[in-house]
């Protein structure tokens, strides 16, 4: 197995639930509000799970995408990271759907690392 897999793509939206809709409709799948703002489109055979996650405002350092990878041990992978040359940024959330740790790779661009 291997040390990470690609979990899902995450957009930052005012609107998650409206904004899920849209692209429901144009990618032919069925969203999935959550409880807490966020929606979703499952993933299928020909695309990863996609999220919206509750941004009100500006997109934070205006990123409006970014990828999430589901590592089985956080602390690991993002020391592992590190060495290939990413930043760990804030601490380690824990939330309803597990844990992340918000990371940017040696451009500067945003992922997560993730499990639960």
């Amino acid at each position: 197995m291997p040390t990470a897999v690609f979990d899902q793509i995450v957009v930052n939206a005012a609107a998650p639930a409206e904004l899920a809709r849209f692209w429901g409709g144009l990618l032919g799948a069925d969203p999935v509000d959550r409880g807490d703002g966020w929606s979703y489109l499952p993933a299928a055979p020909d695309r990863p799970r996609i999220s919206f996650q509750p941004a009100p405002g500006p997109a934070p350092d205006g990123f409006r995408f970014h990828l999430d990878v589901r590592v089985e041990d956080i602390a690991a992978a993002a020391r592992g990271a590190q060495q290939r040359g990413a930043t760990v940024e804030g601490p380690v959330v824990t939330d309803a759907q597990g844990s992340f740790q918000r990371m940017l790779d040696p451009e500067g661009n945003v992922f997560c690392l993730t499990s639960g």
